[in-house]
């Protein structure tokens, strides 16, 4: 055991290169004295859970401070203190030298990213003190993130004031950078030598080794720098190595060079080696160095000091190895001749590929490391541990990863243990170059997490999690390389700022990762697959639920595609009904059985002993098996088992029925029968994956850290060892994101449906025939008649509600008649050509040809300015010589010249693009041989696009601009048919790597497409965008003029409104930046074009008043964006306090009253950013509507006030959301107006639950003094022509084109029992803005009862299609009767309670 701890410790090992010979002879001697490498580490397990934290190994920092982490749960508040994440302090660093005469001391400060140099230093400085007699050394250390306190800012400040040299290295946070800066520069010219090793520019430039500078750097044009950039680009990963040679070989040439200048570059390089190098004798030489070189007292002491002692760059290293390997070969020889690893060798075991920081090693911080290689072994596995000297590691994976002789690669999975992205650090990433290791690597791709920003207590403590400034390095940037998983496997030690491993998180991390292998080894008619379905709300006619997709006829498409490629799939039914019967018992859900087919029971004792966590889940449940998912003795797994394959239904969250539960602030643990059916799939049908289907499920959802789970995170508990595939929507990156980080899974994108204009039926195609009619009569007598019966049917159709219109036998001027007629026909439009996704999408189904028209011609219309590409609109308006934006204007306001040249412009695009399309089609009009089709349109005379505008106004469009937008759309269309939804699934399945790719609107961005992607998000510091600032403006200002003018004139106080995560990820934080231009502040982006920091705009160029706002931040948006909810909090805090009029500063205005008010500061006053608990999502309104369990409107908004009222604080970012009701309400009160953002077609208002759940329109005015309900307004800008409309309009709009429009609800039933949920879903998400704005109209509710209930041929289709969602849809509108939101006659509502006990006597009467 000793000689393990020690070769742990790192003292027994070295870690120069290996010979050849050397690597041979010294493991014989070495592997004698181990023993069993299992033994040893189960026996350090031991140790450490007898030594507890304060655990050691050989007399170094504890390689477990703490032996498992967590086991009983509790309730979790942020660490304490001064409210910031990092509550460590610079004097656990400080070492300060017993003075001696005649002994000079130099005082050294230095400021550091991570920990792992603390060790290594504090040891170099207590040598020097304790063997020289020439030199004695004070020195003290600092954390970045230390620097947040500004009590560690004064000290650090103070030290600098009496220093001799200031080292830092990679100081990469702007803000901290800034203050680093202004710190160093008032002592710069004073100091002996300032050394800052990678760093941003500003810090880089105060680097001063006597005449060394590098105060131009960023800045110089030299041909050096542009030398350095080209090779840079051209070398790859050579040149970071190459970087390195250099680093080692330049100080020998510059040694000969006489001048000063020659010799101080060769110091400062030295410096860097040494740096490098890290270990206690190279730092201890390092300083001594430099103290003999710049220190004046010390120049003619001549002080001596030894070379640096090089180390591999890049290499292969193993804790019980003699020495680093740069030769897989030559590793793979000491590794195989290993005595300890006989019975391993011959199993072939599976072989685990681990990344390392060279940082860690070398500075002997190596302990976590360990942990994870001798977990990995003690199970089972190889190891090829690899590190990399720079930051660039997909060079040492091309070089160590594949076999010397084959070429193949060697390992079956890879986990970096760095928490960077693949190539690059903090400061710069090569994401495409990460892909392409990556994909021809072709193994799974995690990232675990060692904490850099907090010790292990602070991270357990914190109810967040994880450091925001972490989750934004080494959480969001490695996503965008496809990399899985982000577990905390090592913590940091308070004390000594060692690392060391979190057994409970280091076995998750080791077993997960020989899972994933396993996928790559186990024979597929041997894999056992666990397809997992959703029911919400739950009802039987609501199982499987997901966002766009017709789950059973896409998992049916699934297991057919599985069965043919070898899977067991047992007797698979003939078709998704079918299917569906088996798994619901009833064919369709047509008759209610007592419930859905049962899988498993699950005994208690079973239960309580396969599930660890059980007892903790009692505290919201009561004793198993509790009243859920249950028969009352067992708890109940309900699906299908199918050969290798289970078809499950996940169980709901359980407390969405309960109105007293809905209203608790923070969201309840997993009930036991949701714990019971993870439990069945993990330890008794042992799934190899599960395959969670669609967007989305709860697991995900459940209480624990926001990222960076702990054992106690209920997340974490419940996928326990199973690797986790989802399907998730291509067009919702956020919460697929959120799946990625707190279950751990490998989210597969799959495509919305196809779009397609919503067109005019009824009423409003006979308008739209009628104004045909007005336009080629008007100059004729019977242009009045025509308007008259135009005015007529826009009332009938209701339009007077969008439209100011006069009475039919008004006398009219010819020009009011071309006004009248204009602003129906631009509503008409409107409607018409608003896009809406038509039926559900099934996993691998093409295209076809004119559901690609639709979606081509949508993204034709977007200016891409970045690129180069001006959208098809304007190009057709300049070729008559308008501009297009003039165009939008004129239509918005019904000239009817220019509502019919935007028409005109519309299908002439419609045209061109179908005309395109139409030379890639088949027989059954699939777009298909894209490549080959392409090359022919190319090729011919007149391209398709030419040929259609050819008889059109627009025949002299600009022709070069035309050719660059059709290349794009060429390109567009080849990813829209490029389908890997299946394969993207086949590939996760067998354990090989998803090529990461981004998730969002694909009109917007078709990077989107091909879907079969690993979906990411986007790097969080890089939003709002320069150009989302440019879109915000435009919306802030038409939503703050037309507020005034709907409010006498007088501009709004307040807006509240709403942030979305998928929403800013779409469109580069477009609703970010409004609320920033609303208070009148700018984003500034740093060096590295990170947004970190804000500044005011004057009062002169804003042109107005700055607005308050109340901004509601959804849970989703709170866990991936908390740096820009800090950044959001600053920006507030810094207009409350600006010296402003408060007639033109309603921020600081409200702030100060609200201060008095209640009796705090005005920063604290001036709390403006509101989410959910940490861990807890929604406002709960939208579960109490779906499941009908409220009482009145006041409980609604009861749950409002208590799920939404966490604030978040800049001044204590580490104290997490902290509940602040009385100023959230205080500041609701002040609201003039309500605003949300709709920035997708396929996603409307009532698509989804989440825009009422999170509406405060009703609350607001029960808020207000005056009592007066606030404006609600909605931006859309799903087109490029922005609108911001009330609420109550798009509400109409919506209905219009969806649940009213026979394109869209039979576009729905012709996916069957699916369909009847979405329409039903539709009426509910309706009924839910009534309860929260009041905003829907009478006849919405009247003309959906005659489309439904009143059609005798429609209401059999959906009671036979679906019984379960059709009985809904009745007490749906006997609900909203009965609530005062639908005034009907008397006959239709007998119609409907006689329906409704109907249904329920057909569904019911089968079981009597």
């Amino acid at each position: 055991m000793q000689a393990v701890a020690g070769t742990l410790g790192g003292a027994a090992c070295p870690l120069a290169a290996c010979k050849p010979s050397q690597g041979r002879a010294a493991q014989t001697g070495l592997s004698r004295n181990v023993g069993l490498v299992g033994q040893a580490f189960q026996g350090l397990r031991k140790a450490n859970a007898i030594d507890g934290r304060n655990a050691s190994v050989n007399g170094a920092a504890p390689l477990a401070a703490l032996p498992v982490v967590g086991r009983g749960r509790k309730t979790i508040t942020m660490f304490g203190g001064n409210g910031l994440f990092t509550q460590t302090r610079p004097d656990v660093r400080r070492i300060v030298p017993e003075p001696q005469v005649g002994k000079p001391t130099v005082k050294i400060v230095y400021v550091v990213l991570e920990a792992q140099y603390q060790s290594s230093l504090s040891a170099a400085v207590r040598n020097i003190n304790r063997k020289r007699d020439d030199l004695a050394v004070e020195v003290v250390g600092y954390l970045v993130e230390e620097l947040r306190d500004p009590e560690n800012y004064e000290s650090f400040k103070k030290d600098l004031s009496d220093a001799n040299i200031f080292i830092g290295s990679l100081i990469f946070i702007e803000e901290l950078a800034v203050k680093i800066r202004e710190a160093v520069e008032v002592e710069r010219e004073r100091l002996d030598a300032v050394l800052v090793f990678p760093s941003m520019p500003e810090v880089m430039r105060l680097n001063k080794l006597g005449t060394f500078s590098m105060s131009q750097l960023g800045q110089s044009k030299s041909a050096i720098a542009q030398f350095m950039r080209k090779k840079r680009k051209e070398s790859g990963s050579g040149f970071e190595e190459g970087m390195l040679k250099l680093i080692r070989t330049l100080p020998k040439v510059l040694k000969y060079l006489p001048s000063d200048k020659a010799q101080d570059a060769r110091n400062f390089m030295m410096s860097l080696q040494f740096w490098l190098g890290g270990s206690p004798e190279n730092l201890e030489n390092f300083l001594v160095m430099i103290a003999g070189a710049y220190v004046p007292e010390l120049k003619s002491s001549k002080l001596q000091f030894e070379d640096p002692v090089v180390f591999l760059d890049t290499g292969i290293w193993h804790p019980l190895a003699p020495c680093m390997y740069d030769d897989v070969k030559e590793y793979l020889n000491w590794y195989d001749t290993r005595k300890d690893l006989k019975g391993l060798r011959e199993t072939k075991p599976i072989t685990i590929g681990l990344i390392l920081q060279r940082s860690h090693l070398v500075t002997g911080d190596e302990g976590h490391y360990s942990a994870i290689v001798m977990e990995l072994e003690a199970r089972g596995a190889r190891v090829i541990p690899i590190f990399a000297g720079g930051l660039d590691f997909s060079g040492p994976v091309d070089r160590f990863y594949y076999d010397p002789i084959t070429q193949k690669p060697m390992v079956d999975s890879v986990v970096s243990l760095t928490g960077f992205a693949l190539v690059g650090g903090p400061a710069s990433q090569d994401h495409p170059k990460a892909i392409e290791s990556l994909t021809k690597l072709d193994v799974p791709y995690m990232v675990a997490l060692p904490l850099v920003f907090q010790t292990t207590e602070e991270w357990l403590d914190s109810s967040l999690g994880l450091h925001p400034v972490q989750v934004a390095l080494q959480v969001a940037l490695p996503e965008l390389d496809g990399g899985l998983e982000p577990i905390v496997f090592s913590g940091r030690d308070s004390r000594t700022g060692k690392s060391h491993a979190l057994y409970d998180r280091v076995e998750s991390v080791c077993t997960r990762a020989i899972k994933w292998g396993n996928l790559k080894r186990k024979a597929k008619a041997d894999k056992k697959l666990a397809v997992t379905v959703f029911s919400f709300p739950p009802d039987k006619g609501n199982v499987g639920t997901a966002a766009y997709l017709n789950v059973f006829g896409s998992i049916h498409s699934v297991l057919k595609e599985l069965q043919a490629d070898g899977y067991n799939v047992g007797e698979l039914p003939e078709n998704p009904e079918a299917l569906m019967e088996e798994i619901l018992h009833d064919r369709e859900a047509k008759y209610n059985s007592p419930d859905l087919n049962i899988a498993y029971k699950m005994s208690v004792r079973e239960y309580q002993k396969l599930t660890p966590y059980a007892e903790a889940l009692e505290e919201n449940w009561g004793k198993p098996p509790g009243h859920l998912n249950t028969d009352g003795q067992n708890l109940l797994v309900y699906g299908k088992v199918f050969g290798n394959i289970f078809i499950g239904v996940q169980p709901t969250f359980g407390y969405e029925g309960d109105p007293m539960r809905l209203l608790f602030s923070k969201s309840a643990s997993p009930h036991h029968g949701f714990a019971a059916y993870y439990t069945y799939l993990e330890k008794i049908f042992d799934a190899d994956a599960v395959l969670h289907f669609g967007t989305h499920g709860s697991l995900e959802f459940m209480p624990g850290k926001q990222v960076g789970m702990s054992e106690d995170c209920y997340p974490d508990s419940l996928i326990g060892s199973i690797p986790n595939i989802y399907y998730y929507a291509a067009n919702n990156p956020s919460e697929a994101t959120i799946a990625k980080r707190r279950s751990y899974a490998n989210t597969i994108s799959y495509l919305t449906p196809p779009a397609e204009n919503a067109g005019l039926y009824k009423g409003l195609k006979q308008l739209s025939e009628l104004i045909a009619s007005y336009q080629s009569l008007k100059d004729t007598g019977r242009g009045q008649q025509i308007v008259a019966t135009i005015i007529s049917t826009a009332k009938q159709c209701n339009l007077d509600k969008d439209v100011e219109l006069p009475e039919e036998d008004a006398e009219l001027e010819s020009e009011e008649r071309d006004t009248v007629v204009g602003r129906v026909y631009q509503k008409l439009m409107e409607i018409e050509s608003r896009l809406l996704p038509c039926g559900l999408h099934v996993i691998g189904e093409p295209p076809s040809a004119q559901e690609a028209v639709a979606t081509l011609v949508n993204i034709a219309g977007l200016d891409r300015p970045e690129e180069e590409i001006f959208g098809m609109p304007g190009i057709l308006a300049e070729a008559v010589g308008r501009d297009i934006e003039d165009v939008y204007r004129s239509s918005d306001k019904g000239n009817l010249a220019d509502v019919q040249l935007l028409q005109d412009i519309t299908l002439a695009s419609r045209n061109a693009v179908g005309a395109f399309v139409d030379t890639t089609v088949n027989s059954k009009g699939q777009v298909v041989n894209v490549v080959d089709q392409l090359g022919a349109i190319f090729g011919r005379k007149k391209e398709p696009w030419v040929e259609a505008l050819a008889k059109t106004e627009f025949k002299n469009a600009n022709k070069e601009k035309m050719k660059t937008l059709f290349d794009f759309l060429a390109f567009c269309l080849k990813q829209v048919v490029a389908d890997n939804e299946l394969g993207g699934l086949k590939q996760a399945l067998e354990g090989r790597y998803v090529q990461p790719g981004p998730g969002g609107d694909p009109i917007r961005n078709p990077k989107v497409l091909p879907t079969g992607k690993n979906i990411h998000a986007l790097d969080p510091s890089s939003i709002p965008t320069q150009a989302a600032l440019q879109s915000a403006k435009v919306v802030v200002e038409r939503l703050l003029l037309r507020q005034k003018a709907e409010n006498d004139g007088k501009w709004p106080e307040t807006v509240a409104l709403v942030l979305w995560g998928t929403d800013n990820i779409k469109t580069y934080g477009e609703s970010l930046a409004q609320v920033l231009w609303m208070v009148g502040v700018k984003p500034v982006p740093d060096a590295l074009g990170r947004v970190n920091k804000v500044e005011p705009v004057s009062l002169e160029e804003l042109g107005r008043p700055r607005v308050d706002v109340v901004v509601n931040c959804s849970g989703v948006f709170r866990d991936l964006f908390i740096n820009q909810m800090n950044l959001l909090d600053r920006a507030v805090k810094m207009v409350a306090e600006l010296d402003e009029p408060l007639e033109m500063n309603f921020v600081r205005k409200h702030a100060l009253e609200q201060a008095e008010e209640l009796n705090c500061t005005l920063r604290e006053a001036a709390t403006r950013v509101f989410s959910n608990a940490s861990g807890s999502y929604s406002s709960n309104v939208n579960l109490a509507v779906e499941n009908s369990s409220w009482n009145d409107e006041k409980q609604l908004q009861d749950m409002y006030l208590s799920r939404k009222s966490f604030a978040f604080n800049s001044d204590a970012p580490g104290s997490g959301m902290m509940e602040s009701r009385a100023i959230f309400e205080k500041s609701l009160a002040t609201a003039d107006a309500t605003f949300q953002n709709l920035d997708s077609s396929e996603i409307s208002l009532t698509d989804v639950s989440h825009y009422f759940d999170s509406d405060p329109t009703k609350l607001v005015q029960g808020l207000r003094k005056d009592g007066k309900k606030p404006n609600s307004y909605i931006a859309d800008t799903t087109t490029a022509n922005a609108q911001v409309r009330s609420l109550s309009e798009t509400v109409r709009l919506d209905a219009r084109t969806k649940m009213l429009n026979p394109k869209w609800y039979e576009g729905m039933l012709s996916s069957g029992y699916e369909g009847v949920r979405e329409i039903e879903k539709r009426l509910t998400n309706t009924m839910g803005w009534s309860a929260t704005s009041g905003t829907v109209d009478n006849w919405v509710y009247e003309e959906a009862n005659d489309t439904f209930i009143n059609d005798p041929e429609m209401q059999k289709r959906l009671l036979e299609t679906n019984p379960n969602s059709f009985r809904k849809l009745v007490s749906t509108f006997l609900e909203a009767n009965g609530r005062g939101y639908w005034d009907t006659s008397e006959e239709n509502l007998d119609k409907l309670r006689q329906l409704y006990a109907d249904v329920e006597d057909r569904i019911e009467g089968v079981d009597k």
